[in-house]
């Protein structure tokens, strides 16, 4: 069983690794822009894209790189060492981040095929898997007598199966959502930051386990990385993660959610706390929600017109906030808004008072809708 530290949460060496990533991140974009230019890696112009002029992609690898420099630095602090002595989580993410963006830096050159992308993301999913990133258990409200619910426990092919269809489907969500400048990579962010913070009061709860410590510095690392791509990447655009950046933070984004949720310690956990209970699912489903309900959304509209899930379209929730009125920017900010409200809205009820937060983050809902549905209110006034 991992020991146990007591010396407190190590919240600076956390936000040190984020720092870092987020430093060396936007020091390499610049390079990686030149790189990307000179190699014709740019992304020209189509009928279903917002911009209009060339603009070079492939700035995953600057992200990357970015990760390994937060993680390496984590490796040399002694307390978050650990998360490397008690896991291989970490690593695993680092060589599966490493194989999916060369396969999304080939994709942002030569534009591969739907199916050998998906051929690769398995791949990649498999190992994490192989590294020990897989669910072990979660909790569901039936099945015991005493009406407390039951822990259903998976094995190792279930666990496994679960976590690749997790990392897969994350992974081809950020793909879709990534469409107006500056969306992905700040959506990242949002969601990485809500999966740190998580992961840090689980850390407290379970009095320094460093079971914990991994998904921590997952996500530390990718916000990092997020945010130190940002300026470059903040409408106007001066280059795209493409999917070398896309695939990037999906798979980092399901190995943080199923690192930290798919081993919660239910033992210590009260067997009337509900919220407790769900709580890695909600965070998990809060997190992932504004990605995956888009991927959902085109996957049952391309179907219903006998196209393949795969097929292209102007569509997407940032297109239709940009048809209703929205500039880029205020679309993307928008979309922000959601995900910041519905991911941080779960954490906190894990964390704070329930009733307070629900308060909260209804108002902060009640606000998203108004301010969404500005500019429609406006034309109709017009009308």
């Amino acid at each position: 069983m991992p020991p146990t530290i007591t010396q407190g949460l190590p919240i600076r060496e956390y936000l040190l690794v984020g720092l870092t990533a987020a430093a060396l991140t936007f020091l390499l974009t610049g390079l990686v822009r030149r790189f990307a230019i000179k190699i014709g890696a740019v992304a020209n112009p189509r009928a279903r894209d917002v911009h209009v002029i060339p603009i070079p992609r492939m700035g995953g690898l600057a992200m990357y790189f970015g990760v390994v420099g937060g993680m390496a630095l984590a490796h040399q602090l002694p307390v978050l060492r650990r998360a490397f002595e008690y896991s291989l989580d970490p690593v695993g993410v680092l060589i599966g981040g490493g194989l999916i963006v060369l396969i999304g830096a080939l994709d942002d050159r030569i534009e591969l095929d739907a199916w050998t992308k998906l051929a690769g993301q398995v791949m990649c999913a498999g190992l994490l898997v192989l590294f020990g990133l897989q669910w072990v258990s979660f909790w569901v409200p039936w099945g015991e007598g005493d009406g407390l619910g039951s822990v259903l426990v998976l094995d190792k092919n279930q666990g496994g199966l679960l976590a690749v269809f997790l990392v897969v489907l994350m992974i081809n969500a950020m793909n879709f959502v990534d469409g107006l400048d500056g969306l992905a990579a700040g959506l990242g962010f949002i969601a990485a930051a809500a999966t740190c913070a998580f992961s840090l009061g689980v850390l407290h709860d379970t009095g320094g386990d460093v079971g914990s410590y991994p998904p921590a510095l997952i996500a530390a690392a990718l916000g990092g990385a997020c945010l130190g791509f940002l300026p470059h990447n903040f409408q106007p655009a001066k280059i795209f993660m493409g999917d070398s950046g896309s695939m990037l933070i999906g798979l980092m984004l399901a190995a943080a959610s199923t690192s930290a949720s798919g081993k919660i310690p239910y033992s210590q956990v009260d067997p009337t706390d509900t919220v407790a209970l769900l709580s890695p699912l909600l965070v998990v489903a809060a997190v992932l929600f504004v990605p995956l309900l888009d991927l959902l959304l085109a996957v049952v509209r391309r179907t219903r017109r006998g196209e393949s899930p795969f097929a292209a379209d102007k569509m997407h929730l940032h297109h239709r906030l940009l048809e209703i009125g929205h500039s880029q920017r205020r679309a993307v900010m928008l979309i922000y808004l959601w995900a910041g409200v519905l991911a941080f809205g779960v954490v906190s009820v894990t964390l704070f008072d329930t009733a307070a937060v629900f308060w909260l983050v209804g108002a902060g809902l009640l606000l998203a809708i108004l301010v969404s549905a500005v500019p429609r209110l406006r034309s109709r006034q017009r009308v």
